[in-house]
């Protein structure tokens, strides 16, 4: 089994942020590799993995728990099923993928 290693500094790193300052990371980390990809199947898994992150969106902003004003979590769903229809299209925009992802890791960094 291989052991993956956690490079020195990186585990205080990780402490020292916040909830929402990590998942800024998740969604920022989707940009990049958005915007890296560029044989068909690297767009094609890059593409993939901001549909799961999309995905995960909306299902959190669909559970009657969620604490964010209702309108709100109505706008983020709205906006996870237009990322979501977009990553399934025969031939995804990634562009505009990577652009909103970019902005909602722009907002939880803000």
């Amino acid at each position: 089994m291989l052991q993956t290693r956690t490079p020195p500094g990186a585990a205080a790193y990780s402490r020292s942020l916040t909830p929402r300052q990590m998942e800024a990371q998740v969604f920022s980390r989707v940009v990049r590799r958005l915007r890296e990809a560029e044989r068909p199947a690297d767009r094609a898994r890059a593409g993939a993995d901001a549909r799961r992150l999309w995905s995960a969106v909306f299902d959190l902003v669909s559970e009657p728990a969620n604490q964010l004003p209702a309108p709100l979590r109505a706008q983020i769903a709205s906006l996870a099923l237009a990322v979501q229809r977009e990553c399934d299209g025969e031939t995804p925009d990634l562009g505009f993928v990577a652009d909103v992802t970019d902005e909602i890791a722009r907002g939880l960094w803000g």
